[in-house]
């Protein structure tokens, strides 16, 4: 019996006495994962090749690469279509013919335009009726041999006659028939389409005989000499350009055939991709040049004062971009960082909130060995 009393006191004596054990600390484990600092011995600074320097400001030159297209100002790119319709009876244009302003670039034929030039006429020939008829019926109202009444209705019908005349005048001219030059003799059954534009021709919608509505557009006429280069600019970039910037354009299949160009006009929105328009004047235009054609282009910025370092003081890990700031008792401390601009040799840090670039001593050499070192005591 006592001896089974002194088994159970000293089983219940184990099991306190587990109990009261500390469970096993990870802080070291853990606090070595979040550290961002490696401290060398002097024999490792010199394996690894460490070597610091201070930020330097310097001036970099800016190259910006932007892409876009041939375009054309509305002014420039023409819709000719013909107003009052018709059969197309002539034309020998063809995408590419060069045109001149008021050369005919096809005839038309219609009865309509018979009918537009005999009313024309017949209203003409009524006006001078009218105009007699409403001098004498003047005369005869002023001397009370008759009714003012009559003399009124003629003033009425000669001032209505003036307005249907106007009317068919008009209408002539939208068709480009002179109404003062327009008699018996020469009434047409066709009628002249003269190019608006000195330019070429993009596009030819109509062939001989077809029927031509009033809203179908026959041809369309570009102006080479408005040509301009639609450049997209990323939304950073957009403050940086302005009117009167040069830069070189060339296409996707000829980058060694370089065209000179002037920025004319920046947009003053972004849109939805983050993107603005840059308008660019050609220098030199070439008439070889079409609206829609793609072009990549190269567009110099004024030399920028900035905080550079040399490349290889810049590492890369995970995706983002970091330095190693020289501390105390030989320590280096990671530091992610933005870069910008790239030049011989060096890149621009750019502004970071707390950090006075100038007053830090950056490591330039070695820092993908305070990298792999920096690795592997975090996975220690």
């Amino acid at each position: 019996m006592y001896n089974k009393i002194t088994i159970i006191i000293a089983f219940i004596l184990i099991l306190v006495s587990c109990n009261n054990k500390e469970p096993k600390t990870e802080t070291a484990a853990n606090g070595n994962k979040n550290e961002t600092t490696v401290v060398l011995t002097a024999d490792q600074i010199k394996n690894a090749g460490i070597q610091t320097a201070m930020p330097l400001e310097k001036s970099i030159h800016v190259v910006i690469k932007l892409n876009g297209q041939v375009d054309v100002p509305p002014q420039s790119l023409v819709s000719v279509s013909f107003p009052f319709g018709g059969y197309l009876k002539r034309s020998d244009l063809l995408p590419g013919t060069e045109v001149r302003k008021g050369q005919v670039i096809a005839v038309m034929e219609d009865q309509s335009y018979v009918q537009l030039q005999q009313d024309f006429l017949t209203a003409k020939a009524k006006m001078e009726f009218l105009s007699a008829d409403m001098q004498r019926q003047k005369e005869l109202s002023e001397q009370d041999a008759s009714s003012k009444k009559v003399y009124q209705q003629i003033l009425s019908d000669y001032k209505s006659q003036q307005i249907v005349i106007k009317g068919l005048d008009e209408k002539l001219r939208i068709i480009g028939i002179d109404p003062a030059q327009l008699n018996v003799a020469n009434i047409s059954r066709t009628v002249s389409v003269k190019s608006p534009i000195n330019g070429f021709v993009t596009k030819v919608n109509v062939n001989v005989g077809k029927y031509v509505n009033a809203t179908d557009v026959m041809f369309e006429l570009v102006d080479p000499n408005d040509i301009h280069a639609a450049m997209t600019v990323f939304e950073k970039d957009v403050m940086q350009f302005s009117k009167g910037m040069k830069g070189k354009v060339s296409f996707a299949d000829q980058p060694d055939k370089l065209f000179d160009v002037e920025v004319i006009l920046m947009t003053k929105n972004i849109s939805d991709s983050r993107t603005g328009m840059m308008h660019c004047h050609f220098i030199h235009p070439d008439h070889h040049l079409l609206p829609g054609m793609f072009l990549s282009g190269n567009f110099e910025l004024n030399n920028q004062r900035v905080m550079a370092v040399p490349e290889e003081a810049v590492v890369r890990y995970a995706g983002k971009q970091y330095v190693f700031i020289v501390k105390p008792n030989n320590a280096y401390e990671i530091t992610e960082v933005e870069t910008g601009i790239t030049e011989n040799g060096f890149v621009e840090l750019k502004p970071k909130q707390n950090i006075q670039w100038l007053q830090q001593t950056i490591v330039t050499k070695g820092t993908y060995a305070l990298l792999g070192k920096l690795k592997n005591k975090m996975e220690d």
